[in-house]
């Protein structure tokens, strides 16, 4: 089992079952996604990088996509949602769409796989 799936067994049946999706979704859109962990963190990674990682906290869920330009970059996709530099930020009853989430992932994966992406332009 990977750190993912431990990360998920340990949670609430109900948090563990809106994180599973947000990952379902992540794989249905890159099949080649592997379980590891990035800054402690149990993540997604992409090409042996940090891809994307789903926490839950205290009063949210927090959504890391392993850049400070992401969510600026996806804002559209995150309306009326909190996010800020790295950080995107849903309450259990008002989960990310389905979109937001392939929106994260497509434009984290552009600077995996561009590193001049990562750079204010």
């Amino acid at each position: 089992m990977g750190t993912v799936d431990d990360y998920l067994s340990e949670l609430d049946p109900a948090d563990a079952a809106v994180i599973a999706h947000f990952y379902d979704v992540v794989r249905e859109a890159v099949p080649e996604v592997e379980q590891g962990k990035s800054y402690g963190m149990p993540a997604l990674l992409y090409r042996g990088k940090a891809l994307v990682a789903v926490m839950r906290t205290k009063k949210h869920f927090g959504v890391y996509p392993f850049s400070g330009l992401v969510p600026d970059r996806v804002a559209d996709a995150l309306e009326g949602f909190d996010h800020d530099k790295g950080t995107i930020r849903f309450p259990p009853e008002r989960p990310l769409p389905d979109d937001a989430i392939r929106a994260v992932v497509a434009a984290r994966i552009a600077e995996i796989e561009d590193p001049s992406l990562r750079r204010r332009g």
